[in-house]
């Protein structure tokens, strides 16, 4: 398994991305739960050569008894990411709205099949805008050429159900979502509320500020030493569905802490009504 990659090397700025003497694969990840549709925002204009990627369809499988945004299948993930014109040997550049919540979900994805540049676009489309970047409106006149990207998994840890409910009890299991979500006083997307038993609630709002630019890495080591996330410390995230979690595993990354995903999440853990719902402030 190859090492997390460490600090701002996963992150990208404006002016880097605006400087690079030969283009990235860029990737349009912008989505948000409940809409519109991130083709129509990405219609409205995107940055110059990014290809829209569609987190529900290739970045997940089809929702079912392993959560709302499953992981996808290598092969299917593969063709995708070459549909998008990623190949292996050419860096990769992903961004969203501005957060890097629906962005974060293409850096981990990419990076625990394989590929070894791939960095988040640090604010996202509304940075770019703000510094005065020119912006593209409509379709693409012609897809992009194929790239030549091999899926290989397994180059980041990954948590299963059972593992998940085992490092609760003994590491640290954030719960990225919404304080509310974690507590179980509202729960507008699944069918249970509540949280895993042992999770500690780490919503990712507090990761960014409020441009939606990530905190400073040394903040962040703060913010996740406080919470329990330490040096030797078995770490873990999760969230709804395996998205918002990846954003928690990449803040993990910029503060220096390497961390699981699992990509399942609470739509996946509520599917077995014999896995215990903790509710209320506490981890239980």
């Amino acid at each position: 398994m190859s090492a997390v990659p460490a600090g701002t090397a996963a992150l990208i700025t404006v002016a880097e991305l605006a400087a690079m003497p030969a283009p990235p694969a860029l990737l349009d990840v912008r989505w948000r739960l409940g809409g519109p549709p991130g083709i129509d925002l990405y219609r409205a204009g995107h940055i110059p050569g990014a290809v829209f990627t569609d987190l529900d369809h290739d970045l997940a499988a089809p929702p079912g008894r392993g959560g709302r945004h499953p992981m996808p299948a290598a092969a299917d993930f593969e063709a995708a990411m070459r549909r998008a014109g990623v190949s292996s040997d050419r860096p990769v550049v992903v961004y969203d709205d501005a957060d890097s919540t629906a962005a974060a979900r293409a850096w981990w994805l990419l990076r625990y099949f394989g590929h070894q540049s791939v960095r988040v676009l640090d604010g996202g489309y509304a940075a770019w805008t703000r510094a005065g970047h020119p912006v593209e409106k409509g379709l693409p006149a012609s897809a992009p050429a194929a790239g030549d990207f091999t899926a290989s998994p397994g180059h980041l840890p990954l948590l299963d159900a059972d593992g998940a409910a085992a490092l609760a009890r003994a590491g640290v299991l954030l719960d990225a979502r919404a304080g509310a979500r974690y507590r179980g006083e509202t729960e507008p997307v699944d069918p249970v509320a509540g949280h895993i038993p042992g999770a500690v609630s780490a919503p990712t709002a507090e990761n960014v500020t409020a441009d939606g630019t990530f905190r400073p890495p040394a903040d962040l080591a703060r913010r996740f030493a406080a919470l329990g996330a330490a040096d030797g410390t078995a770490v873990g995230a999760y969230c709804g569905s395996g998205v918002t979690a990846a954003h928690e595993v990449l803040a993990l990354t910029l503060a220096g802490i390497p961390a699981s995903l699992y990509t399942g999440s609470w739509s996946e853990w509520i599917t077995d009504p014999s896995r215990p719902v903790a509710t209320g402030p506490d981890p239980g």
